[in-house]
């Protein structure tokens, strides 16, 4: 029956939206200590700015030793990506899309809009998240997709100590002497999203969170349309929400690790999930106590042994599966399973 499962937390979090996150968590270990920037993890923001929201035209590209180039007399609008010349010393010179470390007490937003008008002079809007790159629950990088509304483009003279230079670039960037290649993946996907957005907008959602943890929509769909949903069982069913322990050991894992290790502890036999798509993160600056946790809502599927399959039964109480059959909810989580509609 629909009030034996979490209908409005589902619709929340296939919206993009947020969902409190309580006090308990499934799976093992249970955390250690609450996320703080700076100590136990490191927040990254990176933004892609295209300049086809520009109505001025914009100054020319740089040469790569840093010199401008005249302006074009006539500057295509849609083309060229916001770039900075570094001006750290380890780097100065070379070429990278507007980045830096997240502050504490600073919300995601607010840090890619500091980073972006620190090192380029431009005030910007985010439009979607891209990517959430990450090595272990120490170090996450979120890269967003912005438009420029305003501000005016750094130049030489104004070159201080996050940047030398700001320039519209229309060209290969490959062609610049680049900081690092990382950034390269990222213009091949805000490229994509622009022509053809594989997922609806996803933006951070303002709620507390002490924890680095994931919440976790499993879906089990077969050949023959049935779909379930994994759910928690300990007091009001629920997704199940998994946290990030911060132990030497469990910041060197991926996100991916309490997710898997929820998933064998839980379901036989050793399961093996499709890739993680995320449909939505929660964050506010100065959580509980101080803590910089994040919630990542995250969508994945069991893949069925054999077609017209069940889901396999789970080994413990805690948990039970929960067989979606009205229509506009059914069909809303299989679209982003068979899409990939996810972040």
């Amino acid at each position: 029956p629909m009030g034996e499962a979490p209908v409005p937390e589902l619709d929340a979090v296939l919206g993009g939206g947020g969902w409190d996150v309580a006090g308990s968590f499934e799976g093992t270990p249970p955390p250690t200590g609450p996320v703080r920037l700076g100590k136990n993890a490191c927040y990254v923001v990176l933004a892609v700015l295209f300049n086809e929201e520009v109505r001025q035209a914009p100054a020319g590209p740089p040469h790569p030793g840093g010199a401008r180039c005249p302006p074009d007399p006539s500057p295509s609008p849609q083309d060229g990506v916001l770039l900075v010349q570094e001006a750290k010393p380890e780097c100065r010179g070379k070429w990278y899309l507007p980045a830096g470390r997240m502050e504490p007490g600073e919300s995601i937003v607010a840090a890619m809009r500091r980073e972006v008008k620190e090192e380029t002079g431009l005030e910007c809007e985010p439009l979607t998240l891209l990517a959430l790159e990450e090595r272990g629950p120490a170090w996450i990088r979120f890269a967003f997709l912005a438009r420029p509304t305003g501000g005016t483009l750094k130049t030489l003279e104004e070159a201080d100590a996050e940047s030398l230079q700001a320039a519209w670039w229309p060209g290969d960037p490959c062609a610049l002497p680049l900081r690092a290649l990382d950034i390269l993946p990222l213009l091949d996907l805000a490229a994509r999203y622009r022509r053809s957005p594989p997922h609806p907008p996803t933006l951070p959602q303002e709620l507390p969170c002490a924890l680095l943890c994931l919440r976790l929509l499993v879906a089990f769909a077969n050949d023959a349309g049935d779909l379930w949903v994994l759910l928690g069982t300990a007091g009001t069913p629920h997704l199940p929400v998994v946290a990030c322990g911060t132990s030497p050991a469990e910041l060197r894992g991926g996100l991916r690790l309490p997710v898997l290790r929820l998933l064998r502890d839980c379901l036989p036999p050793d399961p093996r999930p499709g890739p993680l798509g995320l449909l939505g993160l929660q964050h506010r600056a100065g959580g509980p106590g101080g803590a910089d946790g994040v919630c990542f809502n995250v969508l994945l599927s069991i893949p069925p042994s054999s077609p017209g399959a069940a889901p396999p039964e789970p080994h413990s109480p805690s948990f039970r599966w929960w067989r979606v059959e009205e229509e506009s909810l059914r069909g809303r989580i299989l679209q982003r399973l068979r899409a990939a509609a996810t972040v």
